[in-house]
C-alpha cells in the first residue's frame, strides 16, 4: 500500500514576559495578572483559539497550541498560482475568551506574523520560527511573544467505503487519482433466529468467542426501544477476515425517553483476528447529547494485551445533524474529538490518554508500552442531515505495519458511522438495512 503525502504544520511554544513596573497604578489590572490567549490563523482555515500563559523561564512554555493537517491539495492552494510565501498570523489578547454582543471581551496585545514556504515539507521537516518577538505598539507594556513554527511529513493511508457500512460497501485505498479495492465489509445481525450471520462470525460460535461476546450486553438486553446485535466484518481481498466491529452492548431509550443516555450508552469491540479466535482491540461507547448541542457523544478506549483497563484515547461530540470527523491525535498526550473540523486539533482536546478507566497509577504504568503516538487517524462521519454516508478513514503511515493494522481503523470507522443511526431518537425510523426482520413486520 502507498501512502498519501500529508503534512502537519504546528505552533507551539506559547509564552508572553512583560516587563515588572516599577509602580504599578492600582486603578490598572496588568496583562500579566489577567488571562491572555491568541487566536492562529492560516489562509483557508478556520482560526483556533489557545490559552497563552505569562511566563518567567523557558521551561514553562507550553508544547503545542495548535495543528494543521495538510493534504497535497491543500498546499496547492496555499501556494496559489504566484507560489507566493503564505503567511501565519497570531494576534495575542488579553482578559476572558468570551464574547457579548458578538464582540470579543479580550482587549488586543498585539500581532505576529511568520511567512510559510511549504515547498518540500512533504519529505523534509522545516523550522519557520522559533523565539521571542516583541508585540505591540505600547512601548510601556514592552511585552513579548513566543512561539515556534514547524512542518513536517505525516504520511498517511486513505481509504474510503464504496457505500453505507451497512450495506456492506467495498472499501478502496485513495491515492491521488487512483482507486484501488483493498478490503468488503459484511454487515449482519448477530442475534438469534433466522438473520444472517457472517462466515467469520459464525465461527465464533465454535471457538467460544461469541458466548465472550455476548456476555458483554446479556444483563442489558430487554423489552422496550433497542437496537442490538448489528456486527461489521472486514475481509481482505482474498476473503479472510481481518478486522470486526461487533455491538456487544445494545443501544436502550432511557426511561421516559426515546434516546440514548450518556449514563446507559450503547457499545461496539473492535476486534482483530489473532491465534485462530478474535481478540480484543478496542472498545467505542456512544450515546447521544441532550440540550442545545443533541450530538453523538462518544468515548474510544484501547484494550491492552494484557487484559489490563483500557486506556481512553478521545471522548468528545460529533453534531448529529451535520457529522464531523473522527479524530485520534494524541501529539501532546490528548485525544482530538470530532467537534473539530477534521483539518485542525485545538489545545483544549479532552481524554488524557495515559488515564484509564479504573482508578490509580495503573494507566500511567501501561501508557509507555501503547505504541500509538502523534496523529493515529481520522474518519469524515455524516449526519442525520445527510442522504448517503461513505466514511474516509485517513491512518497514519506509523501506525500500519500490516493488513491487519489498517483494517481495524476502517471497522472502528464502521462502527461510529453506525453509531449515528444506533443514536437516532427511538421515534424515527432506521433505514431497512439497520432492522431486524422481525422489527420490519
Amino acid at each position: 500500500m502507498d501512502p498519501c503525502p500529508f503534512v502537519k504544520l504546528t505552533v507551539g511554544k506559547l509564552g508572553l514576559k512583560f516587563p515588572v513596573a516599577s509602580k504599578p497604578a492600582r486603578s490598572v489590572i496588568h496583562p500579566s495578572s489577567s488571562p491572555c490567549f491568541c487566536k492562529i490563523k492560516l489562509k483557508n482555515f478556520p482560526a483556533i483559539t489557545s490559552p497563552v500563559a505569562c511566563i518567567e523561564t523557558d521551561s514553562q512554555l507550553t508544547s503545542k497550541a495548535a495543528s494543521f493537517h495538510l493534504t497535497k491539495a491543500d498546499l496547492e492552494k496555499l501556494a496559489g498560482k504566484s507560489k507566493k510565501k503564505v503567511s501565519l498570523r497570531v494576534a495575542i489578547f488579553t482578559g476572558g475568551r468570551g464574547s457579548s454582543c458578538g464582540l470579543s471581551s479580550g482587549r488586543l496585545l498585539g500581532r505576529v506574523s511568520v511567512q510559510l514556504d511549504l515547498s518540500g515539507t512533504e519529505s523534509k521537516a522545516c523550522v519557520f520560527y522559533n523565539g521571542w518577538i516583541g508585540i505591540g505598539s505600547d512601548e510601556k507594556s514592552g511585552a513579548t511573544f513566543h512561539l515556534s513554527v514547524k512542518a513536517e511529513p505525516d504520511p498517511r493511508f486513505v481509504f474510503e467505503f464504496d457505500g453505507e457500512p451497512e450495506c456492506s460497501p467495498q472499501v478502496f485505498q485513495i491515492k491521488g487519482n487512483v482507486r484501488q479495492p483493498v478490503f468488503t465489509c459484511k454487515f449482519s445481525f448477530r442475534s438469534t433466529g433466522g438473520n444472517q450471520r457472517t462466515r467469520s462470525l459464525q465461527s465464533e460460535t465454535t471457538n467460544g468467542t461469541r458466548g465472550w461476546l455476548s456476555s458483554f450486553g446479556s444483563d442489558r438486553e430487554r423489552q422496550g426501544k433497542e437496537r442490538k446485535g448489528w456486527s461489521i466484518t472486514v475481509h481482505d481481498l482474498s476473503g479472510s477476515p481481518v478486522a470486526a466491529a461487533s455491538m456487544v452492548t445494545p443501544f436502550v431509550a432511557s426511561p421516559g425517553s426515546d434516546r440514548v443516555s450518556r449514563s446507559n450508552p450503547g457499545s461496539w469491540l473492535i476486534l482483530r483476528p489473532g491465534e485462530g479466535t478474535w481478540k480484543p482491540w478496542g472498545r467505542l461507547e456512544a450515546w447521544r447529547e441532550r440540550g442545545s448541542s443533541d450530538g453523538l457523544g462518544y468515548r474510544f478506549e484501547l484494550s491492552p494485551d494484557n487484559g489490563a483497563a483500557g486506556i481512553l484515547l478521545v471522548e468528545s461530540t460529533l453534531s448529529s445533524y451535520k457529522g464531523g470527523k473522527f479524530s485520534i491525535d494524541l501529539g501532546r498526550g490528548l485525544g482530538t474529538g470530532g467537534n473539530t473540523n477534521g483539518q485542525t486539533t485545538p489545545v483544549n482536546s479532552t481524554s488524557p490518554v495515559n488515564s484509564p478507566r479504573g482508578s490509580g497509577d495503573h494507566g500511567y504504568n501501561l501508557w509507555p508500552y501503547c505504541k500509538y503516538k502523534g496523529f493515529v487517524m481520522s474518519s469524515s462521519i455524516e449526519g442525520e442531515g445527510s442522504k448517503c454516508s461513505k466514511p474516509t478513514v485517513e491512518v497514519s503511515v506509523q501506525h500500519v505495519n500490516c493488513t491487519e493494522d489498517a483494517a481495524v481503523f476502517v471497522a472502528l470507522s464502521a462502527a461510529i458511522d453506525l453509531s449515528m443511526d444506533a443514536c437516532r431518537l427511538f421515534s424515527q425510523k432506521l433505514r431497512k438495512e439497520l432492522c431486524q426482520p422481525e422489527d420490519q413486520l
